[in-house]
């Protein structure tokens, strides 16, 4: 098994801004996935983002205050799972609730330390 990041982006539903029904049914979709990648085995890790936090860019070192993109490029949280390979990763995130909300996930191998 391969370890793999899969990156969330967009979506209209946060867990710190979720203040209806509806948001918090789209909440309770994304815990009843990760719930069955976990008994599956599939889950390592992962978290949601705060919508806060800080920037630093190039060799002057810029600090600016966060969000750092349009918000259907905001990294809202990420997950870490093991995969077979980057096909079968691809297919587990075919199962995202970001997509329902026509989010987007980066997929993306983890470069382990030997």
């Amino acid at each position: 098994m391969e370890k793999f990041i899969l990156l969330f982006r967009g979506g209209n539903t946060h867990i710190s801004t979720a203040n209806s029904q509806a948001a918090m049914d789209v909440i309770q979709t994304w815990n009843d996935w990760m719930q069955g990648l976990a008994e599956k085995g599939i889950l390592a890790g992962g978290d949601a983002l705060k919508v806060s936090g800080k920037h630093v860019k190039g060799t002057k070192k810029v600090v600016s205050d966060g969000p750092y993109a349009e918000g259907n490029e905001l990294v809202g949280g990420y997950l870490i799972i093991n995969a077979n390979d980057i096909n079968d990763a691809v297919e587990i995130s075919k199962g995202c609730p970001i997509l329902i909300e026509n989010g987007s996930v980066e997929v993306r191998p983890i470069q382990l330390r030997n």
